[in-house]
């Protein structure tokens, strides 16, 4: 059985003469979280569609949870989404359409209040349970379309955009919530902001023109497991002592010091440990640390490949 729990296989979709997906590849491991990186009409939010079976795809094979393609009997209950744009009646109250989708999902009628109630209580919405939806914010929205799509847990969630319109404080809340998923939830998130999926996600795919261009685990595509960078007060960075208390680490400074840059195989050193014995050298001669960056960033990788 596949270790992924979605896989695209040279998928491809046209709409008119465009082509929207050409030959797009796409494996997700089980119980991940995998961000999709890519800019506006790169095929994002198509795969997402062509996943769930909202669209009809022209050629190759979609594989979802090790099942085949999505079948909405086969896979009641087990996948759930997160559009875009979530159009909900705007007179229905939100534990009433919850209700609503909770019954679609398979969920039991004996166990919808229950469920609804957990659901409202992730997005912090408790306290308009009986609202309905046009008096709600935008965000407000967001965070309905939110609990709506982990109603029931589903094996498979695909969320796109899902922070769009969320304040921060609702952004952490969105990120504990996945961290505290259960155990072999897999999660497919589409996001423009990409400083919020290099902190949610541990696997990411770079989308452009309908292809994957780039599919990696976060720690690889950032290298947040294997650099180290450092922003320093001028001065000599004692590059011999750091070489002879970690060997395996290459060192890159600026002529004039000022920054620093770690590069370390993660079978060799862990993060912490190459940053002890950096930080108490640098502090021996004086040197200030302004900032200590663990990788390139996810937004360096995506400009640097796209």
């Amino acid at each position: 059985m596949s270790p992924n729990a979605l896989e695209l296989k040279d998928v491809r979709k046209r709409y008119g003469k465009r082509l929207a997906l050409d030959g797009l590849n796409l494996g997700v491991p089980a119980g991940s979280v995998c961000g999709l990186v890519g800019s506006n009409g790169a095929g994002k939010t198509t795969a997402m569609a062509v996943t769930v079976a909202l669209v009809r795809h022209e050629g190759g094979t979609v594989n979802v949870l090790g099942d085949g393609p999505f079948d909405a009997t086969k896979h009641a209950g087990r996948v759930s989404l997160m559009p875009q744009d979530s159009l909900m009646p705007p007179y229905a109250r939100v534990a009433e359409i919850l209700s609503f989708y909770a019954a679609l999902q398979g969920i039991p009628h004996r166990l919808v209040h229950e469920e609804v109630t957990r659901v409202i209580g992730l997005v912090h919405l408790s306290d308009r349970a009986g609202s309905q939806i046009r008096t709600l914010s935008h965000g407000m929205r967001r965070r309905v379309a939110i609990a709506q799509c982990l109603l029931g847990e589903p094996d498979l969630v695909l969320m796109d955009e899902p922070t769009s319109g969320l304040d921060p404080r609702e952004v952490q809340n969105l990120r504990e919530v996945l961290q505290k998923r259960k155990p072999g939830q897999t999660v497919v998130i589409s996001s423009h902001i990409l400083s919020e999926l290099e902190r949610m996600c541990d696997c990411v795919a770079f989308i452009d023109k309908g292809k994957t261009t780039l599919q990696d685990s976060m720690d690889a595509v950032t290298g947040r497991s294997s650099v180290l960078n450092y922003l320093l007060t001028p001065g000599a960075i004692p590059l011999d002592r750091l070489r002879q208390l970690l060997p395996r680490v290459i060192f890159e400074s600026a002529e004039n010091g000022g920054t620093l840059v770690c590069r370390y195989q993660p079978a060799d050193y862990r993060p912490e440990e190459v940053n002890k014995h950096v930080l108490e050298s640098l502090l021996q001669v004086d040197i200030g640390v302004i900032e200590v960056r663990l990788g390139s960033g996810l937004e360096k990788a995506y400009l640097q490949t796209s």
